[in-house]
């Protein structure tokens, strides 16, 4: 059975700030081409593409099983309910398929990593004094 990657964030009135999450899922897709081949992008709200055009998105590319992974640090509200009702929505239109929403970013070394490489990319020079 062939999988289809959701990954989902809040969605924003920003277009670059959902562009971004549009370029981390083709970036992914990109690196994992050879275990993925089915990945789509989409905002939990006030954005497209939806989780719902997402999940038909990966069914129509043949997806019989999807995984919703949330692109937030924690197991909040949007990942135990909203995500998972919004998924559920969609999925009640393609009876064949199941769905599973994914564990978010969490407490990881990988984020462990990601906070040291930003904590010293901070040059001397952005150091303001306080007014």
């Amino acid at each position: 059975m062939k999988t289809g990657i959701v990954i989902v964030d809040h969605g924003s009135k920003r277009d670059e700030s959902n562009a971004m999450l549009e370029r981390v899922a083709k970036l992914f897709a990109d690196k994992y081409s050879h275990q993925y081949k089915i990945v789509e992008p989409a905002h939990m709200e006030l954005a497209e593409p939806s989780i719902e055009t997402a999940y038909e998105r990966c069914v129509e590319r043949g997806a019989q099983n999807i995984i919703i992974c949330p692109f937030f640090l924690s197991r909040g509200k949007h990942w135990k309910e909203d995500i998972p009702s919004l998924a559920n929505n969609a999925a009640k239109k393609f009876p064949h398929t199941k769905y599973h929403v994914a564990l978010p970013l969490g407490v990881d070394s990988l984020i462990l990593d990601l906070l040291d490489k930003r904590i010293g990319g901070v040059p001397e020079s952005a150091f303001k004094l306080p007014a």
